[in-house]
């Protein structure tokens, strides 16, 4: 008699031992495509990565270390310490230069960013034309020098088709860049009418995100264009606004060319800014030492001015849903 054993026939997963090798393959090849695309990345960072580190962060650190030196070319740097820091607090040019340069931002950054909004809104609200955008950013095509020299040639007091204008309507002809009250008003306002072409075309950028369903809302609820922009557009534009403002900062700070062929720091350094200063110290006087150590200082202040302002701003913050 024959008796069936009685143990239940032993279940082995199936395929489990082929599929596992295969898991393993695919997540090897998975790895192998993921190293591939991070070599490919590495290839195209490259360029820049190394521009990045000849041109900013090796520059930047060897400033650094030169605002502890007394060096001018001719002669191995010389270990000071504190000593060109000391110099700076006490030099009354360098206040003086950073108050122009303070006043400077204050004009340009404050015109630009208002004439920047209006054309924006203007763009969006009342025209799609791309050629229009593209008068618009005519301007900043143009060199900071060219620009200079053709404002120059415009507002000069006896020559310049401006003053000819001015005198022909009666008024005292106006020395735009020769005298102390009206030369940073005028420089600050040649740059504005430079960059504010650009800068309306990165606001009309933020403009075009945000959604066209709200204002038609807003004005089936019977809102009006003015409060339309103050309750709709400019909450949601924020963030971008932010942005803007903190990279116009960062340039006006750094204005010189715009001084350097127009005024060349005059009349009486009514216009000498920080940057201009900075340069004839390190290569009028070959100070670079010291000039090395008002670039550390303006440094310290944009990265200061930065944090100040992406904090205020909320500029990381969107009220988009």
């Amino acid at each position: 008699m024959t008796i069936a054993s009685s143990s239940p026939p032993s279940r082995l997963p199936t395929g489990g031992a082929a599929e596992a090798p295969s898991r393993t393959r695919t997540r090897q090849g998975v790895s192998g495509e993921d190293r591939g695309d991070g070599r490919l990345a590495a290839l195209f960072i490259a360029p820049a990565l190394l521009g990045f580190l000849v041109f900013l962060l090796w520059p930047t650190l060897r400033g650094i270390y030169l605002s502890f030196t007394r060096f001018n070319l001719l002669t191995p740097a010389e270990w000071v310490g504190l000593d060109n820091y000391v110099r700076m607090v006490n030099d009354p040019i360098f206040w003086d230069s950073l108050w122009v340069t303070v006043e400077y931002v204050v004009i340009n950054i404050g015109v630009q960013t208002v004439a920047a909004l209006a054309i924006a809104v203007l763009l969006q609200r009342l025209t799609q034309s791309a050629m229009l955008r593209g008068i618009v950013l005519t301007p900043y095509l143009m060199s900071n020098v060219v620009a200079g020299l053709v404002w120059l040639w415009i507002l000069d007091t006896q020559l310049g088709i401006g003053n000819e204008i001015i005198s022909g309507l009666g008024v005292d002809r106006i020395p735009f860049l020769a005298d102390e009250t009206w030369a940073i008003p005028t420089i600050a306002l040649i740059n504005v009418w430079r960059h504010v072409g650009y800068t309306a075309l990165l606001l009309f950028a933020g403009l075009q995100a945000i959604p066209g369903d709200m204002y038609e809302a807003a004005r089936v609820d019977g809102a009006s264009e003015w409060r339309m922009f103050w309750r709709i557009t400019m909450p949601l534009l924020r963030p971008v606004l932010a942005v803007v403002l903190i990279m116009t900062v960062i340039g006006s700070f750094q204005v010189f060319d715009t001084v350097a062929v127009t005024t060349a720091g005059g009349p009486a350094n009514a216009t000498n800014v920080l940057q201009y200063y900075i340069y004839g110290s390190a290569f009028g006087r070959f100070q670079f030492g010291y000039a090395s150590a008002m670039s550390v200082a303006l440094l310290v202040v944009l990265s200061a001015i930065t944090v100040l302002q992406y904090r205020l701003t909320r500029a990381g913050r969107t009220d988009l849903g």
